[in-house]
């Protein structure tokens, strides 16, 4: 058994949960400013008393960190860390689901490596064990963590290249993600992150009011604001994700998976393949026009958090993901068993086609009583429903692909959520919940829609609509779900 204590960076991270102390010399300062004239030459005489209390703080930081150690045995790593109370953490590496390393660009002057160790246990969303050690002491811990034999490498996996990652970055990057990272520079990166975003907004704002002023269509100020904030929020998102994503590499054997990605931040990741919940493949629309796919997989710890997905594989075509995948769940080529029935369309389309339906006469309704704001009621209606009409080809599309397969020990669920496609391979076992639902018109064409819950640490439902009702019990029966069909009138039956 070796012994090591965390990086000793670790001590300003536990002297920040006694910053409070430093009231004090703050309202020392306060005093001797508002009450006396030589405030200056008196805080200075002072001073003794602010740099104890700021020595205080860090001696807290350095016994907490002296009182914390790491513990590497031969069959489990172990933290132990407090002072009165003390706490001890064990995780057999054998319970491992996956390990995260990350080598931030702020730490690498100091060798320094932050651990995450996650199992299919303990709180959800929440890292069973996280430390910060030095870079020996993880070479210690990677001695011991699962990892990619190279006599039983899988030769033939996927290879990730620059367009694929420029790709995935360009697919699964959004404007409200963009939208945050805005809002977090204007409140804490101060008034020159401020300046600069807000002067490019302005100039790319003016660009395009020249383009518009010789369009027959004058777009408003305000609705082109917007419109420039939305686009710069996207490219913000889409910029981060290239940095985040970058060097991304992949390799596996049958029992572990390696990924590590990150240029600012590097991050490797040690997946064991028997924790895999499922697989996801994932597509937009214009993915799947081309054919094209993204490889997720859910497994406690890997992709956790708002910062990162959980990627195996970024965007690559489906003919290309190869067998050597089918070792970790990633199967091609399987044809739906069960398709939802064909007067079900209406079903998958029936709220964007209303909505696309009902802004036209809302409009010419709304300038026959604000005349006055035509240009911008035309400008909203325009941009309502080049959604809505996207939206209703994705629920088409959706219609035409969605369904369920089950054979040998998996079960396929291809489904759409929102504008998303999702291919969820899974075994049978990973099945946590099934729920055969009903609504009152699915009833009158003797249709019911299919629910199915997996393993993870997030509670996520997959749902195909407008089964026949024959085929939803056949598919019940087949998974070995004894459930009945229940009507969705405002309450839901879960079995």
């Amino acid at each position: 058994m070796k012994i090591f204590h965390e990086h000793p960076i670790r001590i300003l991270r536990y002297s920040v949960k006694n910053i409070w102390l430093l009231i004090f010399p703050l309202l020392r300062g306060l005093r001797v400013f508002w009450l006396d004239k030589d405030w200056f030459y008196n805080w200075i005489r002072g001073a003794w008393w602010d740099i104890l209390v700021i020595c205080v703080i860090i001696l807290f930081g350095y016994v907490r960190w002296n009182c914390s150690a790491v513990r590497i045995t031969d069959s489990a790593l172990i933290h132990d860390e407090g002072i009165i109370f003390r706490i001890c953490r064990t995780i057999p590496y054998t319970s491992i689901s996956s390990s995260t390393a990350e080598r931030p660009f702020y730490l690498k002057p100091f060798s320094a490596v932050k651990l995450r160790c996650d199992t299919s246990a303990g709180a959800f969303n929440s890292a069973d064990m996280k430390i910060m050690v030095t870079e020996n002491t993880y070479a210690e811990i990677s001695k011991h963590l699962p990892g990619v034999k190279k006599r039983n490498k899988l030769e033939d996996m996927p290879k990730p290249t620059v367009l694929s990652v420029v790709l995935f970055s360009i697919f699964f990057s959004s404007g409200f993600t963009g939208t945050v990272y805005i809002a977090t520079l204007f409140f804490q990166g101060g008034n020159i992150a401020r300046d600069i975003i807000s002067t490019s907004i302005n100039r790319i704002t003016s660009e395009t009011s020249r383009l518009s002023d010789k369009m027959l269509l004058k777009v408003p100020d305000a609705a082109l604001g917007i419109a420039t904030l939305f686009v710069a929020s996207w490219l913000i998102s889409f910029l981060i994700n290239v940095i985040r994503y970058s060097r991304f590499d992949v390799k596996g054997d049958e029992r572990t998976l390696y990924t590590s990605y990150g240029i600012l931040t590097k991050r490797e990741h040690r997946i064991a393949v028997s924790q895999i919940n499922y697989t996801d493949i994932r597509q937009n629309l214009i993915m799947k026009i081309f054919r094209a796919v993204a490889v997720h997989i859910s497994c406690s710890g890997y992709g956790a958090g708002r910062s990162t997905l959980p990627v195996l594989l970024p965007v690559r075509k489906e003919k290309d993901l190869g067998r050597e995948l089918e070792g970790v769940g990633v199967f091609t080529g399987v044809k739906n068993e069960f398709r939802p029935k064909l007067t079900g369309l209406w079903h998958y389309i029936w709220q964007p086609a209303i909505i696309s339906g009902a802004l036209i006469p809302l409009y010419f309704i709304s300038v026959h009583y604000f005349r006055g704001l035509s240009d911008l009621l035309l400008f909203m209606t325009v941009m309502f429903e080049i959604p809505a009409v996207w939206f209703v080809i994705v629920k088409t599309a959706a219609f035409f692909t969605s369904g369920i397969a089950v054979y040998d020990d998996k079960i396929m669920v291809r489904c759409c959520k929102w504008s998303r496609f999702h291919i969820i391979i899974a075994e049978r076992r990973k099945l946590v919940k099934l729920e055969l639902e009903q609504t009152l018109f699915q009833k009158i064409g003797k249709r019911c829609s299919v629910s199915l819950w997996f393993e993870g640490e997030e509670k996520k439902k997959f749902k195909v609509k407008s089964f026949d009702e024959l085929n939803a019990k056949k598919i019940s029966e087949l998974l070995d779900h004894n459930a009945h069909i229940s009507a969705n009138l405002g309450t839901k039956k879960f079995f």
